[in-house]
């Protein structure tokens, strides 16, 4: 696993996704609160970037077709998807906001 810090929390955007790359993945990272959460950036229905879709009651809309996605889970919560995306572990440690990927 590598672990990547992604900034200060206070940084983080309240409910604007923002893109990360780290080696081959690329995840869509959202601050809800003081929560982070970390996907994959993919629409497991049709390839559109989940990072550009707007996010609402814990949820992400994907903006090309409208599936909605649980930001703790990654399972879909609504059509056209039905295959979840990754989701990675993040972390908040002293004010700095962590993401662990796998290598």
């Amino acid at each position: 696993m590598t672990r990547v810090r992604l900034g200060e929390l206070s940084d983080l955007s309240e409910g604007t996704g923002f893109r990360v790359e780290v080696g081959d993945s690329r995840l869509a990272v959202f601050r809800v609160g003081d929560s982070v959460y970390a996907l994959g950036d993919r629409c497991s229905h049709a390839e559109a970037s989940l990072s550009e879709g707007e996010v609402f009651d814990g949820e992400v809309e994907c903006p090309r077709h409208g599936a909605t996605f649980d930001l703790e889970s990654g399972r879909p919560t609504a059509l056209p998807a039905s295959k979840p995306v990754p989701t990675y572990e993040v972390s908040i440690e002293s004010g700095w906001v962590f993401v662990e990927v796998e290598d």
